[in-house]
Parts: structure tokens; C-alpha cells; sequence
């Protein structure tokens, strides 16, 4: 699916704040509210705007401790590899996993209530997949986070 610049528009408003009305959204892009409608479904439709969610405030919720992990592995087996998606799709701690090019094989964004949450983490995790090495790297500061792409 192609995208004009009011798509584009439509889809900056929905990602500052998705729960603004039709009428809201189609004020701030200049269109009347079907025709807005009409393009958000079709947007939906091609996948390009996916499941609506809410962001919480971990810290507010407890969740202090913001992990970055990076992983070595020497298994490069489609078993292993299964296995270890699998230990990572299922850990709710995993707010995102990567698999990357160069030294480091894999990283991992946890977040924990603490310290002692990570090592249950760790401790969970090695227990299921085999790995080679593991760095866990504490965030001090959250400087910047958004999900918003820059269109």
C-alpha cells in the first residue's frame, strides 16, 4: 500500500496519542471524518498500523531496574534457536529481544522490579538455553524512549 502525506499526518496524530477521536484526528490532517475513517481502516488492513496499546509507567509500577543484556552464544542449531525464542517469548520481563550482526549474538531490553528480579531472570533463563556469555548492563537514566517512527 502506498501512503500520501495524509496518511502520513493520520498516522503522526495516532502515534502521539491513539486514543484521539475521529473528529480530533481529522481536524489536525484537515479531512472530514469518513474519509479519515475510511484511510485508518485501510491502513489497518495492510498491516501498517498494528494492535493499539497502552503505555504504563513502569517506575509507578514498580518496576525500577531496566536491564539491557547482551548474549553470546556458540549454539547456532535451529533447535537451539528455538528453544531460546521460545524462553524469551514466554518471559513477560522481555520487553524486547534482537538478534544481531558482530560480536554480540543477541540483545535483550528486561525490565525488573530490582536486582534480585534479574538474577531470578538470569537464573531462569540459563537454566532452559545453553549460552556463552552473558552481560547485563543496568540503565542509571532513561533518557529517551518512544515507539513513534519519524515519518
Amino acid at each position: 500500500m502506498r501512503i500520501d502525506s495524509t496518511d502520513r499526518k493520520i498516522l503522526d496524530q495516532l502515534q502521539r496519542d491513539a486514543s484521539l477521536s475521529l473528529d480530533e484526528i481529522a481536524k489536525a490532517v484537515g479531512s472530514s471524518k469518513t474519509p479519515v475513517w475510511n484511510r485508518i481502516r485501510k491502513m489497518r488492513d495492510a498491516g501498517i498500523i498494528g494492535p493499539q496499546t497502552v503505555r504504563l509507567d513502569a517506575e509507578a509500577l514498580g518496576f525500577e531496574a531496566c536491564f539491557f543484556v547482551l548474549i553470546r552464544t556458540s549454539e547456532h542449531e535451529a533447535e537451539w534457536q528455538k528453544a531460546f525464542l521460545k524462553a524469551l517469548k514466554e518471559r513477560p520481563e522481555v520487553q524486547e529481544a534482537h538478534r544481531l550482526a558482530g560480536d554480540i549474538d543477541y540483545i535483550l531490553k528486561v525490565r525488573v522490579k530490582n536486582a534480585r528480579a534479574y538474577d531470578a531472570f538470569y537464573q531462569a533463563l540459563i537454566s532452559e538455553v545453553k549460552v556463552h556469555n552473558v552481560t547485563a548492563l543496568l540503565s542509571m537514566e532513561e533518557i529517551k524512549s518512544t515507539t513513534a517512527l519519524p515519518l
